[in-house]
Order: C-alpha cells, then sequence, then structure tokens
C-alpha cells in the first residue's frame, strides 16, 4: 500500500509540474507579445501592464529599419533546403538500416549512435578550416552542408525506429505483386513514414531555426546573417538606446515561426515520435 501511495504522489507532482511549466511558458510568451505592442514609454512606467494602442510598426521598423526582414529570408534560404537535404538523405538510410539484413549494419548503426554523441563545438576550428579551402566561409551554402551533414545522426536515428516499426508483411506482399526495392520504399514505405517524416523535418526545423554558434563561426558578413544573429546584433545594439520593444518584436518574429509549425503539425509529431517507439 505504502508504494502504491509513494508512486501515486509523484505521480500527481510530475503533471502538477507540467501545468506549472506549461501556464508560465505561456504567460512568459503573451508578456513578450504583449510588450512587443507597446511604446517605450509605456513598457517603462508598468512592464506587467496591457498595450493601450498596439504599436505594429516596432514590427514594420525591425523588419526594415534593423534588417531583420533580411535575416529572415536568410535563415528561410538556409533552413529550409537544409531539412529537406536532411529528410532526403537520412530517410532511405534509416531505411536500410532497420529494414535490410547486411554484414555491416550493426556497425553502422553504431556509427550513427556514437554521431549523436560528439559535441558539435569540436568540430568548430575543423569546419572553419574546411569551409575556409572550399571557399565556402560567409556563404549560406556551406552553412547548409554543415547544418545537414550535422544533423544526419540525429534524424537517422530517430527514423530508424519509425521504420523498424513498420510491419514486415507490407513489403513481402509488395515482393510478391513485383515491386522492386526502390518502388517498395518510394511507394510503399516512405508515404507509411509520413508522420515520422514530419517528426524529424520540424524538430530538425526547429533546432536550426534556432542555431547560433555555427552560424557565428561560419558567418561573418552583416548581409549574411540569420535570425539569431541578427537577433544578438540587435540586442547588442538596443541595450544603448533602450528601445526595448524594438527587441521584443524582434524576439517575437523568431519564435513565431516555429511557435505556429508546432500548432499545425502537433498531432502528426506526436504521432512520429510515438509510433517509432512501440514495435508491432
Amino acid at each position: 500500500m505504502m508504494t502504491v501511495k509513494k508512486i501515486n504522489l509523484w505521480s500527481i507532482l510530475s503533471k502538477c509540474f507540467l501545468y506549472f511549466w506549461c501556464v508560465f511558458s505561456i504567460f512568459v510568451f503573451l508578456w513578450v507579445i504583449n510588450s512587443s505592442l507597446k511604446t517605450n514609454r509605456e513598457f517603462f512606467g508598468n512592464i506587467w501592464g496591457i498595450f493601450q494602442t498596439p504599436q505594429f510598426e516596432n514590427y514594420g521598423k525591425v523588419w526594415n529599419n534593423y534588417r531583420m526582414g533580411t535575416y529572415f529570408m536568410n535563415s528561410v534560404i538556409v533552413v529550409v533546403p537544409s531539412v529537406l537535404g536532411l529528410l532526403a538523405v537520412s530517410a532511405p538510410a534509416a531505411y536500410i538500416l532497420a529494414r535490410v539484413d547486411f554484414k555491416l549494419k550493426k556497425t553502422l548503426t553504431r556509427l550513427v549512435s556514437f554521431g549523436l554523441g560528439i559535441p558539435y563545438q569540436l568540430l568548430l576550428v575543423p569546419l572553419f578550416f574546411l569551409l575556409f579551402d572550399l571557399k565556402l566561409i560567409n556563404s549560406l551554402t556551406g552553412l547548409v552542408l554543415v547544418y545537414v551533414a550535422l544533423s544526419i545522426p540525429f534524424t537517422v536515428f530517430l527514423l530508424i525506429s519509425y521504420f523498424a516499426s513498420l510491419p514486415k508483411s507490407l513489403e513481402e506482399a509488395a515482393e510478391i505483386d513485383g515491386c522492386g526495392p526502390g518502388r517498395t520504399f518510394f511507394q510503399i514505405m516512405l508515404p507509411l513514414a509520413g508522420n515520422g517524416l514530419v517528426a524529424a523535418g520540424v524538430l530538425n526545423f526547429v533546432g536550426l531555426w534556432n542555431e547560433f554558434l555555427l552560424a557565428l563561426t561560419l558567418l561573418s558578413k552583416d548581409s549574411k546573417y540569420t535570425l539569431s544573429m541578427g537577433l544578438y546584433a540587435l540586442q547588442g545594439s538596443l541595450q544603448y538606446t533602450g528601445d526595448w520593444v524594438a527587441l521584443f518584436a524582434a524576439f517575437t518574429m523568431v519564435v513565431i515561426p516555429t511557435f505556429i509549425l508546432f500548432i499545425l503539425l502537433s498531432r502528426a509529431i506526436v504521432a512520429g515520435m510515438t509510433m517509432g517507439a512501440v514495435k508491432e
């Protein structure tokens, strides 16, 4: 009986913590949006008060005067091709490692797992000199290649568990109908793995959209900055002018795309994450 009480108490405390964290996160997010719609006089007069008249020009000022529009487009140019290229490389690799038996299968799977444990901070100097030799420093193309290469282990590892959960009978039926390996993958297995691909794509999108250290190392031209670097530069300049509402507007512009993405694809993300954890 004592054990049951302890388990129930722990469950209640865990749920209370999660509810508190959700409420706190939503409150902070709404407070930032509210602050971005104030004037500086309103903000410093009462930081907890609600804006009187929405100051949408704060967003226009940040987008045009502080070049956040350029940084936003740079992030789109870098992140979208990175995610698409990453899925194009990782999905076939994960399918082979999950469904095909061959001699080096376990070794390659272990290498993928090993890649998850390498902190990319250790690779900054080699990556810098490699891209310097390839003349890809201050290049969005070079940043895309780095993002794809460093994100492959996580994506392959996530998709392996998803492909492994799909029924074997589907491949057997496809083989009986005369489908080759390529056709079986592209027409049968890949569509069934849609939720897994969405989950992998969204998780990578969020991580790369907010990535800062690699961009800071490989980009030095202001015209090539991504949103994370632009926000950092903006914070450094605005702390001397006191235009904090503009900073809140810039922060909202960074967060909103990932927030909308999670709202629209939340079911597919949950299905992709949970399906890969269960083997049939």
